[in-house]
């Protein structure tokens, strides 16, 4: 083999090498048989957490008669409505309500949540309609995905496949075997693990995601090969660039 051959062979292995993700690393739910039917069983309801930010509205046929338990910011100017407050759920897990005080809804669901107010309302209004909603429901998508960040949830549920279109999907050079979502309860962090390659991910504990859960992609083998920066890594990328140059100052002698 002459040597013009070899280090076009050369190059090719390099770049081969330093580049490629396996298909068994990208591909998701490998596992997942043809026209094979999984029933979601997931009994996943959101729940409130400390430090939750929530908008309750209470409504009835009397307007008069409910407007006691809205709480609005601003006087109304030029049609403009203004501005519904917002509860927080303190350390404690308690919201302070109009009226009727400090109510506990911490680990509680929305759906509990308007049981409980209802029943806590009885005396004071007749039938009322309790709508309670999420305002800071956020997830956070870090690592090797296309578009990194902190998303906005619309809605009381969010999947981690969701999550992950979100961020743009995980990108070439992120591991979908072992993504790690940090999940706070109250101030103890809980890390959970899922394996996106298989099916079963749909039954994971983290298949749902809750408010302020962390999803991190750690980079596949090809991903850390990229972003190594110590000496290693800058004289391979070095040698890399000198045979391609080489070859290409071969091929065009000739």
């Amino acid at each position: 083999m002459n040597l013009k051959l070899k280090l076009v062979c050369l190059s090719a292995s390099a770049l081969l090498v330093f580049s490629c993700a396996s298909k068994q690393e990208v591909v998701y739910f490998q596992d997942a048989q043809e026209f094979e039917t999984l029933v979601d069983d997931n009994s996943f309801t959101t729940k409130f957490k400390v430090d939750d930010l929530i908008s309750i509205n209470v409504s009835t046929l009397d307007p008069e008669a409910s407007a006691p338990f809205n709480l609005f910011r601003g006087a109304e100017e030029g049609g403009i409505r203004p501005e519904q407050v917002n509860y927080l759920v303190d350390k404690n897990g308690e919201i302070d309500f109009p009226v009727i005080g400090k109510v506990k809804i911490a680990g509680l669901s929305p759906s509990e949540t308007q049981e409980l107010l209802t029943e806590k309302l009885k005396d004071y209004l007749k039938n009322p309609i309790i709508n309670i909603r999420i305002r800071n429901f956020t997830v956070t998508i870090l690592g090797a995905v296309n578009r990194p960040g902190t998303y906005q949830v619309n809605g009381e549920q969010i999947t981690i496949l969701e999550a992950i279109g979100l961020a743009g999907d995980i990108n070439i050079k992120g591991r979908r075997d072992n993504v790690m979502v940090v999940r706070d309860f109250d101030g103890t962090k809980v890390y959970n693990r899922v394996n996106l390659n298989s099916k079963q991910a749909f039954k994971s504990p983290v298949y749902y995601l809750t408010q302020n859960d962390v999803i991190y992609v750690e980079p596949n083998r090809s991903g850390k090969t990229a972003s190594n920066l110590d000496q290693r890594a800058s004289i391979a990328v070095s040698i890399i660039s000198v045979l391609i140059t080489s070859t290409v100052v071969l091929l065009t002698r000739n």
